[in-house]
């Protein structure tokens, strides 16, 4: 974990460069495991990666907010990244992790198996989603890497948390 801090904080110094273009630069992703599936979140928008400890649930709350956190005074929502991607419920234990990041004004956590790896990808490595997918999955959904025979779905984190409404009203379509 300190490995990705320190990747993290010199990638930094080598944006800040004044010859270097967003689009020169190669895109570097922090990669997590849910099941099988390997899944990146951009390694700017990560915060700190801590042991699962718990959270305190929240009534009321959409069903992908496991609960929440205190880290240090500040209250951070819990997604359950399996409940948010329509594929079961995390069942929690020693071995998972959360992944603190930023998602626009809001810090969350992400409750994942495990942290695999930093990789960097060129831009014009991403490829899209496809276009059969649903409009809840391309919000959520930045784009796909594949990498060395694997395939690395891409999270995008402002279209994470999803409107209250909208996590209802697509909670109803699949209930129909």
């Amino acid at each position: 974990m300190a490995d990705i801090a320190q990747r993290r904080f010199s990638s930094e110094s080598k944006s800040g460069s004044a010859n270097a273009t967003a689009s020169d630069c190669p895109a570097e992703f922090v990669t997590f495991t849910l099941g099988p599936q390997e899944y990146g979140v951009d390694i700017m928008q990560v915060r700190e990666i801590r042991g699962w400890a718990g959270s305190t649930p929240i009534p009321h709350s959409p069903a992908h907010v496991r609960g929440v956190i205190n880290l240090r005074g500040d209250i951070v929502p819990i997604f359950d990244l399996r409940l948010r991607f329509g594929t079961g419920t995390t069942e929690a234990g020693k071995t998972h992790v959360i992944i603190i990041v930023k998602a626009g004004d809001e810090t969350v956590g992400l409750l994942a198996d495990t942290v695999s790896d930093i990789i960097s990808v060129e831009r014009k490595a991403i490829r899209p989603i496809p276009e059969s997918a649903s409009a809840a999955q391309e919000r959520i959904l930045e784009g796909l890497v594949i990498l060395e025979g694997r395939m690395v779905t891409l999270v995008s984190l402002a279209g994470l948390g999803g409107h209250k409404d909208e996590t209802e009203a697509a909670t109803a379509a699949e209930a129909a």
